[in-house]
């Protein structure tokens, strides 16, 4: 499946693109055409693999770490993902970057899946079975339900389309946030009970049933918190009951590492969805990004969040050391971050060829067997959307507002802590102190992959937490209106006044 999917990524823009041409009596006779393809079953797998390749869009993908750069983690010095606009509070119609960006390539991703299930649907030919036939419906659903929760949890109101425009219809209006979420919830209740219910790793890189049910636990949890941050407690509890379902299929990685470098993700049990690629032909700059150009640098007080190996905090802790600050640390500390340069031992170094405005680089997604990194480095680490890791921390959260600290929410992040040698958390934390424990920990054992900011903004604490870091070489100024980003101001000067600007743009 992760062969040629680039080039196969280009059939039904193709496609698209040629139905609208109506009035050609003729297709170009070496293209691809709407005439010409949807022929067989083939024609659908490729357009299938030509929908799972809007994933590996950059910031779904290779740029996951750039997220880290719109929080307290990290510091972009080459401006990834207009970072620097976004956390100086620059945000406005015309920001491009990701805010621009995410809305378009949502849009383009949804209007693949739109056509593909138009397709299908007149598709009469017996080589497509009825079982085959909802395979692929769900399939391209699960994916629909992704790209609209990016809409959903960075816009809030959005045009809901579910079928292929024309240039009668191609004006959409927005439709309520409420609306939008309940179509996710559609989508991925429908994926979660067609999918094959196998783990992941045993489906060859296609979703699953515990895939959606673990997307529409991240879903949910956005969900959960309203404008209030308050959690919702019966919202928890669905996310709790999803997240029973997920975790018994899958186990923790005995490795971190093994998570994100490519030797270690084929048939990884942990992985519960990844965005997959394969060299030659089917790469993306990991290495050359976090390796040697430095594209995220994490910040010093993300640095000294990783506690010390008694489980205390850096700086608190008998065990620091100032001198050697990753001595005694969180093991993870180690496989997320690098200092200066990235060392894996046995002479496999690497001298970056930009600065290290921090000091720090990011270790987690570099591959030593790829030194030294450059332009002609291929990497094909893949990019994981979902694993077990994440689930524990999701269910951990969702069950002790439930239930409070139970003996279950506390080994569902002691298991997490317990992989990189860390402490069990100590007894009789309440409930409040939980809380803030699992915040905390997602912050470590996620770091990086693309979670922190949605976090900040489902809490509700964006503006307390950003609006405090000092330690970046932007100021950092966030207000409430962040919490939804503006519409790109081009989809509203080609809407003819009916796509409307969110409030207090």
């Amino acid at each position: 499946m992760k062969r040629h999917i680039r080039q196969l990524a280009h059939i039904l823009f193709l496609s698209a693109a040629l139905t609208s041409c109506g009035k050609l009596e003729l297709n170009p006779l070496d293209q691809i055409s709407t005439a010409t393809f949807w022929k067989s079953k083939s024609d659908f797998d490729k357009a299938l693999t030509a929908n799972y390749a809007s994933m590996q869009a950059d910031p779904w993908a290779v740029e996951l770490p750039v997220w880290g750069c719109f929080t307290d983690d990290g510091f972009a010095q080459h401006n990834s993902g207009s970072a620097r606009e976004i956390v100086s509070g620059s945000i406005s119609p015309s920001t491009g970057g990701y805010v621009s960006w995410i809305y378009g390539e949502s849009y383009k991703a949804i209007a693949r899946v739109n056509l593909f299930l138009q397709q299908l649907e007149g598709y009469k030919n017996a080589d497509i079975t009825d079982t085959d036939r909802k395979q692929y419906e769900a399939e391209v659903r699960f994916l629909r339900g992704f790209y609209y929760f990016q809409l959903w949890h960075l816009y809030g109101d959005v045009p809901l389309v579910l079928e292929p425009l024309t240039l009668e219809t191609q004006r959409q209006p927005k439709v309520p946030a409420a609306d939008i979420l309940a179509q996710i919830v559609r989508d991925l209740d429908f994926a979660a009970a067609t999918l094959k219910d196998v783990p992941y790793f045993q489906n060859a890189g296609h979703a699953t049933a515990t895939s959606a049910k673990a997307l529409k636990m991240r879903v949910l949890l956005y969900g959960a918190y309203g404008e209030t941050g308050v959690a919702d407690a019966a919202i928890m509890k669905q996310v709790s009951d999803l997240g029973k379902q997920v975790k018994v299929q899958y186990s923790l990685s005995p490795k971190f590492e093994d998570i994100f470098r490519d030797a270690g993700q084929k048939n990884n049990p942990e992985i519960i969805y990844s965005t997959n690629f394969l060299a030659p032909n089917n790469t993306r700059p990991w290495d050359m990004y976090y390796g040697d150009w430095l594209v995220v640098s994490p910040l010093q007080n993300f640095v000294d969040a990783f506690e010390c190996t008694d489980g205390l905090p850096y700086g608190i802790s008998p065990l620091t050391d100032k001198a050697n600050p990753f001595k005694n640390r969180d093991t993870r500390l180690a496989k997320t971050v690098f200092r200066d340069h990235p060392d894996f031992g046995d002479g496999k170094v690497h001298t970056p060829s930009n600065s290290r405005p921090t000091g720090y680089g990011v270790m987690k997604f570099l591959v030593p067997e790829n030194i030294p990194y450059g332009f002609s480095t291929l990497s094909q680490q893949n990019a994981v959307v979902l694993r077990l890791g994440d689930v524990l921390l999701m269910y951990a959260e969702a069950e002790n507002e439930v239930s409070g600290p139970t003996a279950d929410v506390l080994k569902a992040i002691n298991d997490v802590r317990a992989r990189s040698g860390q402490p069990a958390l100590p007894a009789g934390l309440t409930k409040d102190q939980l809380r803030e424990r699992i915040r905390q920990e997602r912050r470590i054992e996620l770091a990086f992959e693309g979670l922190r900011y949605y976090d900040l903004k489902r809490w509700r604490i964006a503006g307390k937490v950003l609006n405090n870091v000092k330690d970046s070489f932007v100021p950092y100024k966030f207000e409430d209106k962040f919490y939804q980003w503006p519409i790109p101001q081009p989809e509203i000067d080609k809407s003819g006044g009916v796509l409307l600007q969110n409030k207090n743009y």
